[in-house]
């Protein structure tokens, strides 16, 4: 169970998120702008934070540039609008995820669940391991059966991503805004190519990472 910020100027979506929330063993703070999440951030600690982009005296985007200053707790935005605009600006700032309105409740929770999962793996976790391969995130290196593999930074950086957001489907787009940046300006065959590269350079378990037909890939190791 964990502990989180909703932030939205409007009521009756507060009310909506800390239900679903309460239901399933959750604590949920409240917030009803910008600048009051940032008050509250700075006095409480919280695994995740549910903002609107749209709200009165500060916006969500502005609101957690200023929090991601003091702490690093992970983010899904909430708006009104679907533009491709707000979502790739998101992922500049480091947002975790992007929702429309109106959404699914359940779905919401889902998001948040695997959200919080991941942040906590990333931080509890100086190693990942899945059976053979293993990641050393302090040193930065990747071992195949114990052997030292020599990738490029981005095939390492593609991999950490991969393997932070286990068994979840991850389209090209979001590959492109997390792994390489919003200011590159690259296509598909960037992430193809990269994905070829790094399925070499991990040799047998090339089998963890699997193709989403119509989406992009996924880091799977569930059977």
């Amino acid at each position: 169970m964990f502990k989180i910020l909703v932030v939205d100027d409007e009521a009756k979506i507060r009310e909506v998120i800390k239900t679903y929330a309460e239901f399933e063993g959750h604590t949920v703070e409240e917030a009803s702008d910008g600048l009051e999440a940032i008050d509250k951030c700075k006095e409480q600690d919280f695994d995740v934070i549910v903002m609107d982009i749209m709200m009165p005296r500060l916006d969500g985007f502005s609101s957690y540039k200023e929090i991601r200053k003091h702490k690093d707790i992970p983010v899904l935005m909430l708006s009104a609008r679907g533009e491709e605009y707000d979502k790739l600006f998101g992922f500049e700032i480091g947002i975790d995820d992007y929702v429309v309105k109106p959404f699914s409740p359940k779905e919401l929770m889902a998001r948040l669940n695997v959200i919080v999962k991941r942040h906590q793996k990333t931080i509890e976790n100086e190693t990942l391991e899945f059976e053979g391969l293993r990641i050393d995130l302090d040193g930065k290196v990747v071992y195949v059966d114990e052997e030292r593999v020599e990738m490029t930074p981005k095939e390492y950086d593609l991999l950490v991503f991969l393997a932070t957001n286990e068994n979840i489907a991850l389209s090209r787009d979001k590959l492109l805004s997390k792994v390489w940046g919003y200011d590159f300006y690259g296509d598909d065959r960037t992430v193809d190519t990269h994905i070829k590269m790094l399925r070499n350079s991990i040799k047998d378990y090339r089998k963890f990472i699997v193709t989403v037909r119509g989406t992009g890939y996924k880091f799977e190791t569930r059977e």
